[in-house]
């Protein structure tokens, strides 16, 4: 309650009210934040304000998808990708005055096996930690950091089927992820010269490493570096497919989902406004 009167507190006072008219909308359950974002489109709003992480992100930008209105964000999440790899502020203050500019930005977004995503898709290690994440009571970068310390050192990488752009390849890793945005959140940059309005993906490749060089990979994630790791491949696709007997689980913008040994990635290019 008292982050909902934060919100309430900052909005009326730091939103230009001589621009904009607006209503604020709560979620309740799963998935409601499609079911908002649809509601404001139809109601004729011009711009639909996700207020929260990735995952609440995710769910406006399905609402939204088609209907030509423009996404908003207030950063309120744990990992905050989306927002971090388009420089918005994730100090609450800050994010509105962003709103208050309107200046637009269009953006690529990509489907994988038919679900949106604004920044990553990804299979091995990163789906993984996502999953188990999303079960975690703790929450926060801390209880991130601990998951992936608890399970990298037993994770065993395997060995994928990819096609990208149509060329077929066989690849024993630990995570391969479609990089739409820059980083996965939390400041990891996993993809640090990818575009989000380059109409490609980067489709990154973490190979098989001795488990001692997680950090290193890590610390470079956080510098800006992982393109230049020996034991990272970075590819430019639009449409990938991923595949694996054993493949249970994917990720999308840190959002955990199943399938059934498979998945399909294409790119949307410039489908998706955003204030900047």
């Amino acid at each position: 309650m008292d982050r909902v009167k934060a919100l309430h507190k900052d909005v009326k006072r730091y939103l230009d009210h001589q621009k904009f008219k607006y209503e604020i909308a709560y979620t309740e359950y799963a998935k409601h934040g499609t079911e908002l974002a649809r509601k404001g489109v139809e109601k004729g709003f011009d711009c639909i304000v996700a207020v929260g992480g990735d995952g609440s992100v995710n769910d406006v930008i399905h609402g939204l998808h088609g209907s030509g209105a423009i996404l908003g964000i207030i950063p309120k999440g744990s990992g905050n990708g989306l927002a971090r790899s388009l420089a918005i502020p994730l100090k609450e203050s800050s994010a509105i005055k962003v709103l208050n500019r309107f200046k637009l930005k269009e953006i690529d977004i990509g489907s994988a096996n038919g679900h949106l995503f604004s920044s990553n898709a990804g299979v091995g290690f990163d789906a993984l930690v996502t999953d188990r994440f999303r079960t975690n009571i703790r929450r926060g970068f801390l209880a991130y950091i601990g998951i992936i310390l608890k399970n990298i050192w037993t994770y065993k990488p395997k060995t994928w089927k990819v096609n990208a752009d149509e060329k077929t390849f066989e690849s024993t890793s630990f995570m391969i992820t479609a990089s739409n945005a820059s980083q996965l959140g939390y400041g990891f940059k996993i993809a640090p010269e990818s575009s989000i309005s380059d109409s490609y993906f980067h489709l990154v490749i973490i190979k098989k490493f001795p488990t001692l060089f997680a950090v290193i990979i890590a610390l470079k994630a956080f510098l800006g570096k992982t393109h230049k790791s020996r034991y990272v491949k970075t590819i430019k696709a639009r449409k990938i497919s991923i595949q694996h007997p054993e493949l249970t689980k994917f990720q999308i913008d840190g959002e955990s989902l199943s399938c059934n040994g498979k998945v399909e990635i294409e790119m949307m290019p410039k489908k998706l406004s955003v204030l900047v």
